[in-house]
């Protein structure tokens, strides 16, 4: 049988109470002490339901702004030689010239191997624009139209009934039995041998599918070229130019209705080395540019850096970044000049690697255990101060109502 001996209650609010396991009080003794507790009550306080409120709030605070950080990916970026061999660089374009008629307009490209690329029309698209901007035509390269009248073979006479069709070069076959039926054709084997088509209307096929008159019809239109080119990973150039080709150099379109002085106005819509990526800022786009004095040549130098770029699920996408200065260049008294937009790019020999990571699992629940464990501590101690210093501040105050 348990009996209480003695409850003491401390200055500080704790009671103590000593028990022995005798049957009356009177076989308490040192000797016998079964049982020694100490309850301590705790006062509920208005500083204490405070700090708690406090502690509660900053607690769950501080929780979401580390969930925040664990669910953030963040970009670590690398740098690493490039040696990637043997691969394509891939530029997209987007480019308006509200001076220039999409038939007159010419995308070369080139590079320091020798491949060169004259007239380029695969995956090119053209819009006729007129002097406001609005589309009037949207086309895929190319030259065709209604036929006249019988075409014109290559022994001089007219195509006849149930007559094979095979139209004269004129003068630019390659060999003997090569027809030239359309005035692609013509302007291809022209290009082949280096030749300026000084007349269109002297063609029978351009006669015929009205390839002068389409030049004339446009004139005062702009237009706006957009497309996409694959060339070899080295360095070399593309450019925009109103010129047919002679030889191995360009020279300007010696029509006789495009005597006038050139104008290069051209607004860059978009320009990119690659695809698409988190972040990629491509310089020149938007990129506006008017023309100051006629038949210049307007020239972008574009250094090149090969970009990966890897996500948090591990997609990852080859790309590139690009720098750019720019210059124009007038051209000289006296001198012929190549007026037109050049590109001419660079690539550097430094790869750029971008890699999406998080926080690991174990390191946000280590953080959100030393959140929950600090501000209990300090909780604690800030309730500990408070309150005695408010018990002791209040002892005084009787002490001195006494005395």
């Amino acid at each position: 049988m348990t009996t209480i001996c003695c409850s003491l209650t401390t200055d500080d609010g704790c009671e103590v109470v000593v028990a022995s396991g005798g049957g009356n009080k009177a076989d308490c003794g040192c000797g016998d002490l079964l049982l020694a507790r100490m309850t301590c009550c705790r006062s509920r306080t208005l500083s204490g339901g405070v700090i708690t409120v406090v502690s509660s709030i900053a607690m769950f605070l501080l929780f979401f702004s580390e969930l925040g950080i664990y669910l953030h990916t963040t970009t670590e970026t690398k740098l690493v030689v490039d040696t990637s061999r043997g691969e394509k660089l891939h530029i997209n374009f987007d480019i308006t010239f509200p001076a220039v008629s999409c038939t007159l307009l010419s995308l070369d490209a080139m590079d320091i191997s020798g491949e060169q690329h004259l007239d380029i029309r695969h995956d090119i698209i053209k819009k006729r624009i007129d002097s406001t901007g609005h589309v009037i035509e949207e086309r895929k390269e190319g030259i065709g139209g209604p036929q006249i009248e019988k075409p014109l073979q290559r022994h001089g006479g007219r195509l006849e009934h149930n007559e094979t069709y095979c139209g004269s070069c004129f003068g630019a076959e390659a060999t003997d039995d090569e027809c030239c039926n359309s005035c692609e054709e013509v302007r291809e084997a022209y290009r082949r041998k280096g030749w300026g088509m000084t007349n269109p209307d002297l063609i029978d096929q351009c006669k015929r599918e009205g390839f002068a008159q389409k030049i004339k019809d446009e004139e005062g239109e702009g237009c706006n070229i957009y497309g996409s080119l694959e060339v070899n990973k080295v360095a070399g150039n593309f450019h925009f130019i109103k010129s047919f080709h002679q030889s191995s150099i360009h020279i300007p379109d010696l029509l006789a209705f495009q005597e006038d002085s050139y104008n290069i106005s051209h607004k860059i819509n978009k320009l990119a080395f690659g695809s698409y990526y988190p972040g990629i800022v491509n310089p020149l786009d938007g990129v506006h540019w008017f023309q100051v004095s006629p038949n210049g040549m307007y020239q972008y130098f574009i250094k090149v850096v090969p970009t990966i770029y890897t996500n948090i699920r591990g997609y990852t996408i080859q790309s590139n970044q690009f720098s750019v200065t720019e210059h124009y260049k007038t051209p000289e008294v006296g001198r012929r000049s190549l007026p037109g937009v050049f590109f001419f790019y660079d690539l550097s020999p430094i790869k750029v690697t971008f890699t999406e990571t998080h926080i690991s699992f174990l390191h946000f629940m280590t953080n959100v255990c030393a959140i929950v464990g600090g501000i209990f501590t300090v909780a604690g101690i800030v309730d500990s101060f408070v309150y005695h210093g408010h018990k002791a501040l209040r002892k005084k105050m009787e002490i001195g109502k006494l005395g």
